[in-house]
């Protein structure tokens, strides 16, 4: 026996002990497939309906489905897969979340003590493996040990910055016996996890000098990233730049946390930045970076990256600072003590005609070409989206150029609104992230935007979504090409096309035999017929758009270059 709901039973299981260990911190919803070393646990889940199990078709849309769940919510999402392929076809989800912050538990099963280290079936040694991808592992050994490490894995996926936290058990342990246990987890006792300090005050000193240089400068920015993603930085923020009348570029990470539609928001910066962004960033003197790792899509030339500015960089990793752009003031703390100091003091200086050079920056963005004129252009298929959506749905993108445009075309005005594989760059990624966003019973519409290549990685998940009634809409901007790895074939490469030309199936009908509607257009009144009516009803519904051929993502920045060298356009 064991918990269910708030009845408590006496555990005869290891398995049993963590289904209620999970209840205890919180858990919801597991997304899984199962397999003969997790059999044990599937068995204690079949006693547990306060645990919803949403069965996956792959293990790698388990763990994306369990990454989109968590960056909707700020919950840890949960994932459970067999052990060997099991195991290993989870590497890409949780090197996924690793890369983008995201918190996240993995369980993993593993053979039997006994048959560890024997090349056993189904073995693998995925603690090993994903040492470089987690935040930290955990290999039960014994029953008793499952308390305190369920515990600590939450405490560590969750704070300071946030990563996936793996989980190995053994077979035997799961269907051994479990340790009596008479009273829950004290969820309010912090772990004493060593070397593991979280919380970090930053000096009243350091915190001064950064409001001093911000009130003394002639040319600030606030470039932010995915650490200002929370509901309480986003809301400072957005109260600090309208207070100080400061302009605002995001990291790729980072849209969302600031309205992309604001006037002080200069867009995107980086490889596929707008020009006012880059421009702003490349004429600073003071560069408040706030959550931000500046990755080589954002920086570019490290050395040319802002070269006149004053450079501050607060994160939460300290490892993160000073690590690819050399900065003046490395401050390792939260994004929101920095916030709170700044709104405290009243920030303000004389911005006016930095504000209206900012202005005066080109926010362009080429919406629709003179290539293939008359034929549907995926720029306008995705404003269409957000004119059909009023832009409160949550997007959920593979990655590609329907990732940049999405970025560039849907305008988003609150956090975790925009779910894509930022440092990874995921294919594959969007459709069961999705199905995770569905999942989470946030009260938002959710749609996934993915090009013919990127949503036939993960397809069979359309099942999934079917299964459990999500309410997503799914689009498809059908190209024939790899478009990104074709663009950058065309302009770095001589139009040596080679392997990018993709066929794909028929989309709608494929989605009706899942179980779906499906949609086709090809032409702007088909596709405003299509969206209209695929919104008219709750479900899965799969709308295919033929769109334009040969048509590339822009502004771009060569790779390694810098904002002087921008192709804005063809």
């Amino acid at each position: 026996m064991m918990a269910i709901g708030n009845r408590r039973c006496v555990f005869l299981t290891g398995a049993e002990l963590l289904i209620d260990l999970l209840l205890e911190q919180g858990a919801t919803t597991v997304f899984g497939y199962p397999g003969g070393a997790v059999l044990p646990i599937y068995d204690a889940l079949y006693d547990c309906p306060s645990l919803r199990h949403i069965l996956v078709r792959h293990e790698q849309a388990a763990v994306h489905a369990a990454d989109g769940f968590a960056r909707v919510t700020g919950k840890p999402g949960i994932a459970l897969v067999t052990s060997g392929p099991g195991a290993t076809n989870a590497i890409t989800g949780i090197a996924t979340a690793y890369m983008d912050s995201v918190p996240l538990i993995v369980l993993t099963g593993q053979v039997s003590t006994h048959l560890i280290g024997l090349d056993s079936f189904q073995e693998v040694d995925i603690y090993g493996m994903t040492m470089p991808i987690t935040k930290h592992n955990f290999m039960v050994m014994d029953a008793a040990e499952l308390p305190r490490i369920i515990k600590s894995a939450f405490h560590l996926a969750t704070t300071g910055r946030p990563g996936p936290v793996l989980i190995d058990l053994p077979k035997n342990i799961m269907q051994g016996p479990a340790p009596s246990r008479n009273e829950p987890v004290e969820l309010s006792a912090v772990p004493q996890l060593k070397g593991y300090k979280p919380d970090t005050v930053i000096p009243e000193e350091t915190l001064q000098h950064v409001f001093e240089k911000l009130a003394q400068a002639k040319r600030p920015v606030l470039l932010t990233g995915g650490g200002c993603m929370s509901e309480v930085a986003s809301g400072q923020l957005l109260t600090l730049a309208g207070q100080a009348n400061i302009p605002v570029a995001s990291t790729f990470m980072g849209l969302g946390a600031f309205p992309t539609g604001h006037p002080l928001h200069l867009g995107m910066v980086g490889m596929h930045g707008t020009v006012a962004a880059n421009n702003a960033i490349q004429q600073a003197d003071v560069l408040l970076c706030l959550g931000v790792r500046f990755s080589d899509r954002v920086s570019g030339n490290p050395k040319a990256f802002s070269p006149h500015s004053y450079k501050i960089q607060v994160d939460l990793d300290e490892s993160e600072l000073n690590k690819n752009v050399p900065v003046n003031v490395a401050v390792h703390g939260s994004v929101q003590d920095v916030f709170s100091h700044l709104l405290a003091g009243g920030l303000t200086g004389s911005w006016e005609e930095w504000n209206k050079q900012v202005q005066s920056f080109s926010r362009r963005i080429p919406a629709l070409s003179t290539k293939g004129e008359g034929l549907l252009q995926p720029q306008e298929v995705i404003r269409m989206i957000h004119a059909q959506s009023s832009g409160e749905a949550v997007v959920a993108t593979d990655v590609g150029q329907h990732q940049i445009w999405t970025a560039h075309h849907y305008p988003f005005t609150r956090p975790r609104s925009f779910l894509s594989s930022g440092g990874l760059g995921t294919m594959g990624f969007g459709l069961p992230a999705a199905i995770g966003a569905a999942s989470a019973g946030i009260g938002r519409p959710v749609v996934c935007i993915s090009g013919d290549g990127s949503i036939q990685m993960n397809i069979q998940e359309l099942m999934t979504a079917v299964d459990y009634d999500l309410d997503l809409k799914i689009v498809i901007l059908k190209n024939g090409y790899l478009g990104m790895v074709r663009q950058w074939q065309q302009l770095f490469h001589d139009k040596r096309y080679s392997s990018v030309k993709i066929s794909s199936p028929d989309f709608a009908a494929l989605a009706r035999t899942f179980g779906a509607r499906g949609y086709y257009a090809r032409t702007r009144s088909e596709a405003e017929s299509i969206i209209r009516e695929a919104w008219a009803q709750p479900g899965v519904a799969v709308l295919e758009f033929d769109v334009t051929e040969e048509m590339n993502v822009y502004p771009m920045i060569p790779p390694g270059g810098d904002a002087s060298q921008t192709i804005e356009h063809e």
